[in-house]
């Protein structure tokens, strides 16, 4: 574990959505796009790549009902590049980045695995689509793969240096800080009338901390040959109304300023 933690990292990032000042000193940044085959090239035949991990994709729901194009370009279109691009220079290890979008809206108390997909909108479908890709790519050329479902992703480096920091901001535990700290005027909640205590929408939340370790648990299994293909869930099995959090981050606000 310790080993991959400091193996020297590749990173291409076209900075759409990241931060250049985030970038860890230890990897090599190239700013780039997964669509573009001349910047994969240089990539792959300058470092010796053994995996590749892939968080490039949009994630907006919203966005991509009203721009699909955007969503099955860059995360379909774009990985598929990748996924060629690693096949010609045998690179056979591929984590990837999922979503629980990629179930819709099930009549489960629990999602499991084994859950079907039915997701609902372009964003889930684009996801589900390179799952489904990647499936059939481990059987045609031997692709091994961990394909990592993320419920709600939240939190921050308990350093404090690294955290969520989105333009326009769309996650709801920063907006309720942000609303705290004045720079907000107001939390608008999308729906009361849902079939819970509170009537607000329910969501299972996983600390960024915990979704890293994920990351390299998974890289761990596909380099020592522990792992081939596998699909796992990441969340924290408990559920939280929209009304909860509110109330728990507000509450845990004015302990720290106390």
């Amino acid at each position: 574990m310790k080993e991959l933690l400091h193996r020297k990292r590749s990173l291409c990032c076209n900075l759409s959505t990241g931060h250049r000042n985030l970038v860890d000193e230890r990897a090599v940044f190239v700013q780039g796009d997964l669509g573009n085959r001349t910047d994969l090239d240089a990539i792959f035949e300058k470092y010796p790549i053994q995996a590749v991990m892939h968080f490039a994709a949009n994630s907006l729901v919203g966005e991509s009902v009203v721009n699909p194009l955007k969503y099955y370009q860059n995360n379909v279109a774009a990985t598929l590049t990748l996924l060629e691009t690693m096949l010609k220079y045998n690179v056979k290890n591929f984590i990837f980045s999922s979503t629980a979008a990629t179930y819709g809206i099930p009549n489960v108390e629990l999602i499991t695995e084994d859950c079907p997909t039915n997701p609902i909108n372009p964003y889930g479908r684009s996801k589900l689509m390179i799952e489904q890709i990647l499936a059939d790519f481990a059987s045609a050329y031997g692709l091994n793969y961990v394909v990592l479902r993320y419920f709600n992703a939240a939190g921050a480096h308990v350093s404090g240096e690294i955290g969520e920091d989105h333009n326009p901001e769309t996650h709801l535990i920063p907006i309720i800080l942000q609303h705290l700290l004045g720079q907000r005027d107001k939390i608008s909640v999308f729906g009361t009338d849902y079939n819970t205590p509170d009537g607000t929408c329910i969501r299972d939340y996983i600390h960024v901390t915990d979704l890293a370790k994920a990351h390299i648990l998974a890289l761990a299994a596909l380099l020592t040959g522990k792992k081939k293909t596998a699909i796992y869930n990441l969340g924290n099995g408990l559920g939280y109304s929209v009304k909860e959090v509110i109330e728990t981050t507000d509450e845990q606000f004015v302990s720290n300023l106390c």
